[in-house]
């Protein structure tokens, strides 16, 4: 057993092969000093530096980066007024649609020192009352389109209602007053910056987010991110993707999960970017941004992120509605090749066919990434260089890397490859590796599971990797993501399906017995949902759009099965009662 020393971090390493490669490391790499995290402002506090700069522009119109600090400023107060000021941190779940609000909101839970849980609108009541009793919030902010999904939920939370302190947010003149409704005892007007916020080394060691994810087993776990996780995890892309004050985003991901919050808000209002945000996919407003339709120069999007189903029903929209001539044809790829500098896909890995079409549409070969909710990004096709289809590039800055193949059994692991910004060393001979568990270390990896200590300390290596479950290959210069290292967890249209969640809320219907649920391939969802349901009850036939119907009502709806098989005979089983799924894929889903 050896012991070294990298960035004051005492590790145990029992493969002699990684030992040696970390004093490689240590030699020629970690001599630079990695970038600050803790130095760094919290993205809030930079909005004073871009204060008359257009942040965001909703279905509301523009909203500047002044405007947007102001009223999060005050919806600060609010919270504090309410759980009084010298109160630790308090989770604060907020349920907004994808416009300002959500920014506000987000900003003000940071500005009052407390931590933010952000819900969706199109979870039902049943999963909203689970993370907000989970997380133990004191608050919940929503609008009052919205209320009607948080009254039925609560249980003590207080509840602000942001229309009963603000009319609907728009862009304030400078010296203007900001109105609020009478019931607000606080006064708004703007002669002057007020710097709102805690100080900043509060930030340096206080915890940000609770994002929940689905995990292989059981509910969702929250996932615990701090302030410095969010600022490692923004930094690494800013640098990455060359983002600049220039840049205009197109925003149509949902709003709980980190491809939206960190990638897609964060990052550009970060660097004082601006945010075209729709308030959900459509494919047709998507195409009338990207191609500029009826659009102001000042806000033509020139970055696109989505996940492969968003590309696949962008093509379908582009084959059925947009060629109508050569010369159309030739008019979108020019204006997507001219005026968009970045196209990147996430969340799901993308079919080889979507990527040459959307090739052949715009002339973008798409960015492809690799990251998840504990750890943000930490792989990444280069910005400017060759990108392979199927491969996600290489580690991003302040990211480590390393490929581990575990004995069965045992925690222990034999190191394939280790990598960073750098280059990456592979212990065989030559220039790839066999697959082998994913592990990922760095400023960017997540605090914890919120509540659940043991499934934390398990989910890291005894030399503090984190394992990510995904098996991967690192293969001629890139690493190549092949899927789950465990076959309970689903991608479907860049959303991250718990098996054994479906399953639990399937097992509730009064005539199902027993079920398996697996992912099966699909070019457009990447997977789909399918559920082997052994039926039972009075009703001897299954009618699978019924089933859905009531699934619906139960779980989100990406969660709800697209192929259903109903069987009369009771699943296959080992001896130890497990159900073993490659076997149900073969037999039911082949």
């Amino acid at each position: 057993m050896q012991q070294i020393t990298i960035r004051g971090i005492n590790l145990l390493h029992s493969s002699k092969k990684c030992f040696t490669y970390w004093q490689h490391l240590t030699k020629t790499w970690m001599h630079k000093s990695p970038p600050s995290v803790t130095s760094q402002l919290p993205v809030f506090r930079k909005a004073v530096q871009y204060k008359d700069t257009v942040a965001l522009t909703d279905q509301h119109g523009d909203h500047t980066y002044g405007h947007i600090h102001r009223l999060s400023g005050h919806l600060a107060w609010i919270m504090q007024d309410m759980l009084g000021k010298e109160s630790a941190q308090e989770r604060v779940a907020f349920l907004c649609p994808n416009d300002v609000s959500y920014v506000i909101t987000l900003w003000a839970a940071w500005m009052a020192g407390h931590v933010a849980v952000p819900l969706s609108p199109k979870h039902p009541s049943s999963e909203l009352e689970y993370f907000v009793q989970d997380s133990e919030a004191s608050i919940i902010v929503t609008t009052s389109e919205l209320t009607v999904k948080i009254k039925p939920i609560l249980s003590g939370q207080q509840v602000i209602v942001l229309e009963d302190f603000f009319f609907k947010p728009s862009t304030s003149q400078e010296g203007e007053e900001v109105q609020i409704m009478p019931e607000s005892n606080i006064t708004m007007a703007d002669n002057h910056q007020v710097e709102y916020g805690k100080e900043n080394e509060f930030y340096s060691v206080s915890d940000a987010l609770i994002i929940y994810t689905s995990g292989t087993t059981g509910r969702p776990k929250g996932v615990v991110l701090t302030h410095n996780n969010v600022l490692s995890q923004m930094s690494c892309l800013l640098q990455a993707w060359d983002w600049t004050s220039g840049d205009t985003i197109l925003h149509c991901l949902p709003l709980h999960h980190t491809h939206g919050i960190i990638n897609a808000l964060l990052s550009p209002l970060y660097v004082g970017a601006r945010i075209v945000m729709l308030t959900h996919f459509v494919a047709s407003a998507v195409w009338s941004k990207l191609l500029a339709l009826d659009t102001p120069i000042q806000s033509r999007v020139n970055l696109f992120m989505a996940v492969p189903t968003i590309y696949a029903k962008l093509i379908e929209e582009y084959d059925t509605k947009l060629i109508k001539n050569t010369r159309m044809k030739e008019y979108i790829k020019s204006v997507c090749t001219q005026n968009i500098r970045l196209m990147v896909s996430g969340s799901a890995a993308l079919p080889e066919p979507i990527l040459e079409r959307w090739h052949q549409i715009t002339g973008h070969i798409l960015l492809e990434r690799y990251g998840m909710t504990e750890i943000g990004m930490a792989l990444s096709n280069p910005l400017k260089g060759i990108r392979k289809p199927g491969f996600v590039g290489n580690p991003l800055p302040s990211v480590e890397v390393c490929i581990g193949k575990f004995l069965p059994g045992s925690e222990k692991y034999e190191v394939l490859c280790c990598g960073n910004t750098q280059g990456t060393e592979v212990m065989s001979e030559g220039n790839s590796t066999e697959s082998g568990e994913l592990l990922v270390r760095g400023p960017n990896v997540f605090k914890e599971y919120w509540k659940k200590p043991q499934e934390t300390l398990k989910e890291f290596t005894h030399d503090a990797w984190f394992k990510t479950g995904d098996t991967a290959q690192y293969i001629d210069g890139a690493y190549k993501i092949l899927g789950r290292t465990s076959v309970d967890i689903i991608k479907s249209g860049g959303f991250k399906i718990s098996a054994l969640d479906v399953e639990r809320h399937l097992l509730s219907h009064p005539n199902i017995s027993d079920v398996a649920v697996v992912g099966i391939p699909d070019i457009t969802w990447g997977q789909k949902v399918a559920a082997a349901v052994v039926w039972s009850g009075e009703e001897t036939i299954l009618d699978p759009q019924e089933l859905r119907k009531w699934g619906q009502e139960r779980m989100p709806h990406y969660q709800v099965p697209s192929v259903i098989v109903s069987l009369t005979e009771a699943l296959p089983r080992n001896n130890m009662g497990k159900i073993n799924k490659k076997q149900i894929l073969k037999m039911f889903f082949s």
